[in-house]
């Protein structure tokens, strides 16, 4: 006959293990800091609250690790507010498209090939295509656009790119002012020298005219 179920019968389903007591003294077998040690923050009650990853306040390691740079890196640091990057899609991923398909950046999450439409799109040239496409994406790579004509397709570009800044080289100064300035310093000394042999040419004359006065 089973047992009758009274209060003192009741038993807990699963043997229960009995919680630690610490903080008692030397002889509760957890010895005399309960196992926390001498101080410090660890020692203290509901004050160990710290981050993952949390180093005492000295340089974390994610910080002292190098960084990638580049727009094109998944790793990049966003350095400034006019950084760009494109979502890049190749050339051999297109031939789930059919023939004479247009493919723009709507058909490609469509097709799972992005997941939204919120970055520009730029076609590589990595892989093979067969099909006759109508392309147009925000950006495409020379290889891309080669491999898209060769097969029948056109491409069209939804953002005209950006010309490149030339840079301004300084012109050199011309030499022409200095040659002209040391031509008047030659020929000074020749136009001092005419007024003397003017006055030169002057004095026999006048000392004819005088002459026969005296006499």
């Amino acid at each position: 006959m089973a047992e009758q179920l009274n209060l003192s019968t009741l038993k807990p389903a699963q043997n229960q293990k009995a919680r630690k007591r610490v903080g008692r003294g030397i002889g509760s077998g957890k010895g005399r800091y309960s196992g926390r040690g001498i101080k410090g923050q660890k020692s203290r009650a509901g004050s160990h609250k710290m981050r993952a990853g949390f180093e005492g306040g000295q340089m974390p390691i994610y910080m002292r690790l190098g960084k990638l740079r580049g727009s094109t890196s998944k790793d990049a640091m966003p350095i400034g507010p006019f950084r760009t990057s494109t979502a890049p899609v190749n050339v051999g991923s297109l031939d789930r498209f059919d023939d004479g398909a247009e493919v723009t950046p709507e058909s490609l999450v469509e097709k799972g090939l992005l997941k939204n439409t919120k970055i520009d799109v730029k076609l590589l040239g990595n892989g093979e295509l067969k099909k006759k496409l109508i392309v147009r994406v925000h950006a495409i790579s020379a290889t891309a656009r080669e491999k898209v004509e060769q097969a029948g397709g056109t491409v069209s570009l939804l953002k005209e790119p950006k010309p490149k800044k030339r840079k301004k080289h300084s012109k050199p100064k011309p030499a022409a002012p200095a040659a002209e300035a040391a031509a008047p310093e030659a020929e000074a000394p020749e136009a001092v020298a005419e007024p003397e042999q003017a006055e030169a040419a002057v004095q026999p004359e006048q000392a004819e005219e005088s002459a026969p006065e005296e006499s």
